[in-house]
């Protein structure tokens, strides 16, 4: 199956999940006023299957503004999506207002059921934060989110903790990353958009870096499997960028990536936003020319990631009979 990037036009800071056959997709809208959800057999039908808004932003309140990075997680049987949302668009301290809440489908279907906002994720510090995720590994389940830390300098970091019934930290955070090589300093000082694979023994972490445009870059984490993923110790952090802008390809600050799986059960899939061009006009945030792109990523003889140049014609393994 042959795909042209962009894949999806318009949509930041992608997620593609696979659950039971089915491909789920949700992103940031330019509005940054709902959470959408669109669902397919297959991941060509997603660019044009019918989108359904589970969750809009409040008139007013802590959750009116600015929604930002949804992503959908099937936990304990109970759908949960996860995003930050600001109580207004006002900067303080260089600092939008976002904080962490969680959205709860208990249906079976997400495409059907009821959603309900189930309150704030508390990661017990009461900063900026954005850009979670969750993942099960060992029995344990963690949420992995960015986080402005009050004490350190920067605008994000990377923080880790076990979570309870899909909404509940558990114990105090602790930090994988922050801010050190010139690549992630770049305009700002960012960690953000994190995304875990589990494979070859290991468990990879990826995350963005630098301002939004094409500074914008990936780094990546990894830890052993059976390493206690909560002692900073465990991990490794590469020194350099994995995934880079390419002016030759017309690609430009890839990043806040999500990885799923190709038709055929195998292939890894690398998912993220880019732009095709650098000169943006008026405030970069209002830009809605961020889209979603995809490319199998390939792995090594020591079973690290490789994830190459940023490709504008892709092959995505189809299922086998």
């Amino acid at each position: 199956m042959k795909i042209s990037n962009p894949f999806i036009l318009n949509r930041a800071d992608p997620h593609i999940s696979l659950y039971d056959g089915q491909y789920h997709f949700t992103a940031s809208v330019p509005e940054y006023d709902r959470i959408v959800l669109r669902r397919s057999p297959t991941l060509a039908g997603l660019v044009d299957a019918g989108e359904r808004t589970l969750w809009a932003a409040t008139p007013e309140g802590p959750t009116c503004s600015l929604v930002w990075a949804p992503e959908l997680h099937r936990i304990d049987g109970t759908w949960f999506v996860y995003f930050a949302v600001a109580p207004s668009r006002e900067i303080r301290d260089d600092l939008f207002q976002h904080r962490m809440y969680a959205l709860r489908c208990r249906a079976v279907d997400p495409m059907q059921g009821e959603w309900e906002l189930a309150g704030q994720v508390d990661s017990g510090i009461d900063a900026f934060c954005l850009d979670a995720t969750s993942f099960a590994h060992r029995g344990v389940q963690y949420y992995l989110w960015a986080q402005k830390h009050p004490d350190i300098p920067g605008n994000s970091n990377l923080y880790l903790a076990p979570l309870r019934d899909g909404l509940y930290i558990e114990g105090e955070p602790v930090m994988l990353t922050r801010p050190e090589f010139d690549w992630e300093v770049q305009g700002f000082l960012v960690n953000e958009g994190p995304s875990v694979l589990i494979r070859h023994g290991r468990v990879f972490v990826t995350y963005s870096a630098s301002a939004t445009d094409e500074r914008y870059a990936m780094g990546l984490l990894w830890a052993d499997a059976d390493a206690d993923l909560l002692d900073p110790a465990s991990w490794h952090k590469s020194p350099a960028p994995v995934f880079v802008s390419d002016a030759e390809r017309e690609v430009f600050g890839p990043g806040h990536n999500s990885f799923t799986l190709a038709p055929d059960g195998v292939t890894d899939l690398l998912v993220y936003h880019a732009r095709n061009y650098t000169r943006i006009e008026g405030d970069p945030l209002w830009n809605p020319d961020r889209h979603t792109c995809i490319q199998p990523l390939r792995w090594d003889a020591d079973g690290m990631p490789v994830f190459g140049r940023p490709q504008r014609e892709v092959e995505i393994p189809e299922a086998t009979r």
